[in-house]
């Protein structure tokens, strides 16, 4: 006798779900994952985003609420990677090629990313080096963590020809380059003017100067260094180098700073 009502479902949970709730529990890690997705059947991958098909869901409507698998998208995250490491442009590339590489359907893609641009910015931050967590409550050493972190990128620009060569096409497309400096760059900017303003709360810097100017000064160097200079050393301590050399100043130990046009203490306009 079949029972009524809105109990458990009789009907038995898809083989695929079984299967992806099986990894889940298992938590291997996200590669694996990525690579258990690519030797699946030759169907493509199931989303789990979109709920199950079938006799698990008689009244056909995808259940809501579902967590994305992580090895969904690591196996799209490395589909691109492995497409530009075979020579493709950023020109080239198109979703359906990705979804075909990765073993997935063009929807599951568009469910995650409207576009090529953002899953692209995805994929820049997925090969550059993860953003640093800070404390929040610091000032300098807050900023001394964000300054080292712009360091480590710019090694990594320099040792990763896959990277340099992603940025380098970046540049040429103007929505891809907004996106990213609006979803990426603008954060960073907006963390290190943060971490300026609780320097000047804690009394470690000036108080009478424009807070984002002083954090100009202080990216300043780091972003010649990092991006406008490609031949310039990036040793370990430069991050330390150049907060004390702020701190310090530039004029001459024990001789007063002569004022060139204005007030040098005003904040810009």
């Amino acid at each position: 006798m079949r029972r009524s009502g809105r109990g458990k479902s009789l009907h038995p949970r898809p083989v695929g779900e079984n299967r992806e709730v099986r990894l889940r529990s298992e938590r291997p890690t996200a590669r694996r994952e990525a690579d258990q997705v690519r030797q699946a059947a030759q169907n493509p991958v199931q989303d789990p985003a979109a709920g199950p098909a079938g006799p698990s869901c008689p009244d056909g409507e995808p259940r809501r609420g579902r967590p994305r698998s992580a090895a969904v998208e690591r196996a799209i995250l490395d589909a691109v990677v492995q497409l530009l490491e075979a020579g493709e442009t950023l020109d080239g590339l198109s979703i359906e090629r990705i979804a075909r590489t990765a073993g997935v359907g063009k929807a599951t893609i568009y469910r995650r990313w409207s576009g090529k641009e953002e899953l692209f910015v995805d994929v820049l931050r997925d090969i550059e080096p993860p953003d640093p967590t800070v404390s929040g409550t610091a000032g300098l050493d807050d900023l001394r963590v964000l300054l080292e972190s712009m360091r480590t990128r710019g090694l990594a620009q320099r040792s990763s020809a896959l990277l340099h060569n992603v940025f380098v096409q970046m540049k040429k497309h103007p929505r891809l380059w907004t996106e990213y400096h609006s979803t990426v760059i603008a954060p960073r900017r907006v963390a290190m003017v943060a971490a300026v303003q609780r320097a000047v709360d804690a009394g470690e810097l000036r108080d009478d100067l424009d807070v984002e100017f002083m954090g100009d000064l202080f990216l300043g160097p780091m972003l010649v260094r990092t991006v406008h200079r490609p031949e310039a050393s990036l040793p370990e301590d430069l991050a330390d180098r150049i907060i004390g050399t702020l701190l310090q100043g530039l004029a001459p130990r024990g001789r007063k700073p002569q004022a060139t046009a204005g007030e040098p203490t005003a904040a810009p306009a």
